[in-house]
């Protein structure tokens, strides 16, 4: 089976649909796939939803997507730094539902899984409950929360071998393992494509089985906040 594709564009030919469901890694500016990202912006896919812990800033990750206008909704933990997802969400043009770090990545986690939901104390209380079943074990209130199927997860690595074992460098391998999980169709983009059988098997992170396709390309790297001592 061909996992190794010339380009994002060409990774994500066939693939892609208006409404579709799209699980994406990344946190903060690290670990984002921007080359799928920009793919899908050329591609002019539109009504999508993204589950990802934020939506990058105005002009990287997510936020290219929102600037023209192809989000409808962001399942996601935070939301600052970014000025266009504020201004789309505070005037009732982009949906947004909040979801706890721990609670979004256990819901990608549990897709992967095939577990369609899960009981959790974080919440409780807020309105992050609000809507949702409430149960009682040994006392304490929990509310269930669903496991996440994405129709498409889109991830970025470091190495990546022809079967597609990823290896993910430092802070990168954040929500990156759980959102290649939980999708029907996984897409890796990679800094280095290794021979098959060069990664020592403990140092693998996601299994190639998590995986359809691999595109190799140049990354941009960013500093999200930068801070200098007056000289």
């Amino acid at each position: 089976m061909k996992k190794i594709y010339g380009s994002a564009a060409e990774a994500l030919d066939g693939v892609l649909f208006d409404g579709m469901f799209i699980a994406a890694g990344g946190f903060g500016l690290c670990g984002i796939p921007e080359l799928l990202l920009d793919a899908i912006k050329d591609a002019g896919t539109k009504d999508l939803t993204f589950a990802s812990n934020n939506a990058g800033v105005d002009d990287f990750g997510i936020g290219i997507l929102l600037q023209t206008r192809q989000v409808k909704k962001m399942i996601s933990s935070y939301v600052g730094e970014n000025a266009e997802f504020m201004r789309q969400y505070l005037s009732g043009e982009l949906e947004l539902e909040f979801n706890p770090q721990g609670t979004l990545a256990e819901r990608m986690r549990a897709g992967g899984c095939g577990i369609p939901g899960f009981y959790t104390k974080t919440g409780v209380g807020t309105v992050i409950a609000e809507g949702k079943e409430h149960k009682e074990f040994d006392g304490q209130t929990y509310i269930l929360e669903k496991g996440i199927f994405a129709d498409l997860a889109i991830v970025k690595a470091w190495k990546a071998d022809a079967t597609g074992n990823l290896v993910f460098r430092k802070t990168a391998r954040n929500f990156n393992p759980p959102a290649a999980m939980c999708g029907k169709i996984c897409i890796a983009e990679v800094e280095e494509i290794v021979p098959t059988g060069s990664l020592d098997p403990d140092s693998i992170h996601l299994p190639g089985i998590y995986v359809h396709r691999i595109v190799q390309g140049e990354h941009e790297k960013r500093i999200e906040q930068r801070t200098t001592r007056a000289a």
